[in-house]
């Protein structure tokens, strides 16, 4: 513990799923996080943690993050952009408006993080832009056509970006999760499914699904001094799902 110690984050999407896992893990890092969970901010103090319900599309909605995080904490050094949603239907069937909604809340998002946080990070001496992607940013799936191309595209930016802040020591690097136990996944993805679920999982190397935890691991990792020389990187955590055919 404590590879965080003095960190400021801001992680959005904290009020559930991976995101709430990874303020919890950062807090418990010494990390003081900035998080759109009451809940969870209520439960580990206003010392160490600050709440603001945040639309991530809205510019100004950025803005206010941002300023509540530097106003409560004084700097701002991380950056996770975890918020997404999943849309899962065949391209033949799904309304463009919903492809619309997936690709603004999953990379439109993103991108306006990244581009809210580089004037106080510079301020700062630096800092570590941590974008949640997917291994469908790697690949595709059947019914996923909105988050797979909103997931390439976190893949794609979070490269252009960390060659454009470099200079300002501000280091960009992607996660890719596989199967992880999260409400949306096991709804959406229709995990709920047993024999869908079993074939997911005999894809699988390490046949199990991920722990929210064992992702926020790695985005600590990130977040970290400890990976100081990694920018512009992938980092997959899928229990060996790409390795090989079978997904």
């Amino acid at each position: 513990m404590g590879r965080l110690d003095g960190k400021v984050a801001l992680i959005t999407g904290g009020a559930r799923g991976m995101g709430k896992s990874h303020v919890r893990h950062f807090v418990a890092e010494g990390a003081q996080v900035d998080d759109r969970g009451a809940a969870v901010a209520a439960g580990l103090g206003e010392e160490s943690c600050r709440y603001l319900h945040h639309d991530v599309t809205s510019e100004d909605g950025w803005a206010e993050a941002v300023a509540l995080a530097v106003e409560a904490f004084g700097h701002l050094d991380v950056l996770v952009n975890n918020a997404g949603i999943l849309q899962f239907a065949p391209i033949a069937d799904m309304a463009l408006a919903d492809f619309r909604r997936v690709l603004e809340v999953n990379a439109v998002g993103c991108w306006l993080g990244m581009k809210a946080v580089i004037d106080p990070m510079t301020k700062a001496g630096g800092g570590s832009i941590v974008n949640i992607s997917s291994i469908e940013g790697f690949t595709g799936a059947e019914g996923l056509s909105a988050y797979s191309a909103s997931k390439f595209a976190i893949r794609g930016m979070t490269k252009v970006a960390a060659r454009e802040l470099a200079r300002f020591g501000i280091r960009v690097n992607s996660v890719h999760p596989g199967g992880v136990i999260t409400r949306m996944i096991v709804d959406s993805l229709g995990v709920r499914d047993a024999e869908q679920g079993e074939a997911f999982l005999r894809a699988m190397p390490l046949a199990r699904f991920a722990e929210p935890v064992e992702i926020s691991r790695l985005v600590a990792y990130l977040a970290s001094d400890e990976s100081s020389y990694s920018t512009g990187s992938e980092f997959v955590a899928d229990g060996g799902l790409l390795s090989g055919p079978g997904y």
